[in-house]
């Protein structure tokens, strides 16, 4: 490569020193090729502008080629969210002619209702209780001429709130129930107030621990008590049933 270098030049330098109207060398096709490879070798390798160029078009292709594939990807996107609404109106269209209504649970979910009644918030099967009135008294038991496993007395300043309740049998036989065991728990709220435990009694009839045999179609009376000021007149009653799924209130008057 050095030697063609060496004679290049001197096919070079031999041009320059010839007058304008001197004889040019008789040159070969295969010397003329060489100097024109070289020549153009040269013009590239000092060329700045031409360098430039090149680093310019390839820039503006990897640009072109970016800006190409993002295209692409959104008309992609396009044609996947187009699909999902098509797709979501045909099911739609689809219900609506089947005559059933499409409803969003999780923005209209209904409350389950509560429970109306002590048994069916306790799921105590085969018996009815009924609310049968109350009364307001210093003692309770009052009847002291029979003899009394329990009684109880108000405190200075209050009075007991005696809850009646009958619990019938309504089955075919006879049947045991053991509220203690059903977890029976009760609040009571009058006129409004706030909620008060019932209280704890050893009463055998205290219809929060109460245990016995019914026969068919017989019933018994059970209490549920709280305190309340002497001067208190009763106006509403508001029985609340206590269990792990939450508090249920039932409106005694």
């Amino acid at each position: 490569m050095r030697r063609v270098g060496i004679f290049l030049c001197g096919i070079t330098a031999a041009i320059c020193m010839t007058g304008c109207g001197s004889i040019m060398p008789d040159l070969t096709e295969e010397e003329t090729e060489i100097i024109s490879e070289y020549a153009s070798g040269v013009l590239l390798k000092y060329d700045r502008v031409y360098r430039s160029r090149l680093m310019d078009m390839s820039e503006y292709e990897e640009e072109e080629n970016k800006k190409t594939e993002r295209e692409a990807a959104r008309a992609a996107e396009q044609e996947r969210q187009e699909a999902a609404e098509a797709e979501e109106s045909a099911s739609e269209e689809e219900s609506t002619s089947n005559g059933t209504k499409v409803i969003d649970a999780s923005q209209d979910e209904e409350t389950p209702a509560p429970p109306a009644t002590i048994e069916e918030y306790y799921g105590i099967e085969n018996f009815t209780f009924q609310y049968s009135g109350y009364e307001l008294v210093e003692s309770y038991p009052s009847n002291t001429e029979e003899e009394i496993f329990f009684a109880m007395d108000a405190t200075e300043g209050m009075q007991l709130l005696v809850l009646k309740f009958t619990v019938s049998n309504a089955g075919a036989a006879e049947q045991e129930i053991d509220m203690l065991g059903y977890g029976a728990r009760f609040k009571v709220s009058v006129n409004g107030g706030s909620s008060e435990n019932a209280l704890s009694t050893m009463l055998l009839n205290d219809l929060q621990t109460y245990k016995g045999v019914v026969p068919a179609g017989s019933g018994v009376e059970l209490v549920s008590i709280v305190e309340v000021p002497q001067s208190t007149a009763i106006e509403t009653i508001d029985f609340v049933l206590r269990g792990a799924e939450g508090n249920a209130v039932i409106n005694l008057q």
